[in-house]
Parts: structure tokens; sequence; C-alpha cells
């Protein structure tokens, strides 16, 4: 396959990805209490619609030679590196 072929395919997949998560989001009540409109069906399918995208996206990464290390990660969970403020930086001659 082409690399046209691959951005074209990325670029679908991101657009649907999006779209769905909107769609979601859109859908989510924002009272808890407020029963959600969706089929616990249809909650299954969406998120197999995002294990398959997030699988190709995998797959499209892999044949175009790249490794995706990106991680969530959560608040209260240390760092690795250390952030140098620059502020106090005196500029040597």
């Amino acid at each position: 396959m082409s690399e046209e072929h691959f951005s074209q395919e990325k670029r679908i997949l991101m657009a649907m990805r999006k779209t769905l998560a909107k769609i979601v989001r859109d859908l989510t009540p924002s009272d808890s209490a407020t029963r959600y409109p969706l089929s616990d069906e249809t909650v299954t399918d969406v998120k197999m619609c995002f294990d398959l995208i997030s699988a190709r996206e995998r797959e499209l990464a892999q044949e175009a030679g790249l490794e995706n290390r990106d991680r969530p990660r959560f608040t209260d969970e240390p760092r690795i590196s250390k952030i140098v403020p620059i502020q106090g930086l005196k500029k040597k001659d």
C-alpha cells in the first residue's frame, strides 16, 4: 500500500474516533440521576468501535515503523523527568 493510502486511512480513523467521542460526550447526561439514553448493547458496540479504530491505528503505526509510547498519566503519578526553570539561569559569557 502507498504512503498516500496510509495517511488517508489515518485521517479517516482520526475523524471517526473524534466524531464518535463527541457523540458520546453530547449524549452523556450532565446530571448523574438522569438515565443514559443509549442501550447497554449500543454502549458495547461503541466500545468495540473504539477498540477497532485504535487497533487499526496501531497497525498503521507499526507498518510505518513508528512506535507509540504515549500512555495516560495520572495527576498524582510521580514525574520521570525533572523540570528546571529557566528564569533563574544566567547567560554565561
